[in-house]
């Protein structure tokens, strides 16, 4: 509901506010009640009607709070206003006291130390790991101890197989050297052989020995080859290979063997000697010049070891010829087994050799 206000009364003001709608409002309320209820107006809440702001109403300027059923009251800003007072002025911040402010002080947190186990249960957990690490070091030692005999037997077995693999080794290398390779034999053979020329007659003769003085080498050859000029009281003979002539001396003879030693002025690479005792079927080389053609080579098998009086002559196949006389026979091993001495007449593959044991068991100079 919306009322006409009176002009404002300033503060101070002696007249008060004038309500010009209270007696029309109280006629009202009268004749309406009266009407209905009759004299007997009814008190909505009686004589104990709550005061909907309490005792606390202020008359600053805010509408109080209406009745419908209690009498209309002066409104506020009717009512004389108080008069109006300036504040104290607040005092200066130089009188404000200063607050100081201080760090609060560290106080390092307090630890509390754990508590102690109990005795019974450590001994009793303590009771209950020691066979565990016991266990555990017993089958690390088991593990390591069959580690090391496994390397132990690998070890072994490595160095029975390093033994072996020498062995077979070996074995393989002798079984090479005894392959039978004429053309190697004869390339270590004939730098070592010269055709001899004595007079008319001419031979084959080979160096052998270290036992030469310094710049001269020692030859063997068939007495029957220098007997002609050695009986003649000649001693000088020519050694011959392709275009090299060796000047040669024959120092020593023995007539019933069918040896001569032969010294040249000139170093001559010796051939080797074999010691042993040779077997039929060995495979040979004869090296010399037969009927004059020097660097001549045959190659055959020994077809017999043969003891006479005059000592032990080793037979063999390799076809010779007259000139072949004094050469020597060679083995797989490039070694001298025999000086080839005479052929059987009339007849195919029959030679006859002096074994070497027996020059140099003559001349004393392999």
């Amino acid at each position: 509901m919306t009322a006409t206000y009176e002009p404002f009364v300033p503060a101070g003001s002696s007249e008060p506010g004038r309500d010009r709608y209270a007696a029309r409002r109280e006629e009202h309320y009268d004749d309406r009640y009266q009407d209905r209820y009759g004299d007997q107006r009814p008190d909505r809440y009686g004589d104990q009607g709550p005061d909907r702001y309490g005792d606390q109403r202020q008359d600053d300027g805010y509408r109080q709070a209406e009745d419908p059923w209690a009498a209309p009251q002066q409104p506020a800003w009717a009512q004389p206003q108080p008069a109006w007072q300036e504040p104290e002025p607040a005092p200066s911040w130089a009188e404000q006291p200063q607050a100081t402010w201080s760090a609060p002080a560290y106080v390092p947190p307090a630890y509390e130390a754990p508590a102690p186990q109990p005795a019974s249960r450590a001994a009793g957990l303590s009771g209950r790991t020691k066979p565990i690490v016991f266990g555990l070091v017993a089958v690390l030692l088991a593990v390591v101890g069959w580690q090391a005999y496994r390397i132990e037997s690998v070890i072994s077995a490595n160095d029975a197989l390093t033994s072996a693999e020498k062995d077979r080794n070996a074995e393989l290398e002798k079984a090479l050297t005894n392959v039978f390779d004429p053309e190697a034999i004869s390339t270590a053979s004939l730098p070592s052989v010269f055709r001899v020329r004595a007079g008319d007659f001419t031979g084959t003769a080979f160096s052998v020995g270290t036992k030469a003085a310094n710049g001269t080498a020692n030859l063997f050859t068939n007495f029957h080859v220098v007997e002609s000029i050695f009986k003649a009281g000649n001693k000088s003979v020519t050694l011959e290979r392709g275009n090299t002539k060796i000047n040669a001396t024959i120092v020593k003879v023995d007539e019933d063997k069918d040896l001569a030693l032969l010294v040249a002025k000139k170093t001559i690479k010796p051939l080797a000697v074999f010691t042993g005792t040779v077997k039929p079927g060995q495979p040979v080389v004869v090296v010399g010049a037969p009927l004059g053609l020097d660097d001549t080579v045959t190659q055959g098998v020994i077809s017999a070891y043969r003891q006479d009086d005059d000592g032990p002559t080793i037979q063999f196949d390799a076809p010779i010829n007259p000139g072949n006389s004094g050469g020597p026979v060679v083995n797989a091993g490039k070694q001298v087994v025999a000086l080839a001495t005479a052929k059987a007449r009339d007849a195919e593959g029959i030679g006859l050799g002096i074994d070497i044991k027996t020059a140099c068991d003559t001349f004393k100079v392999c």
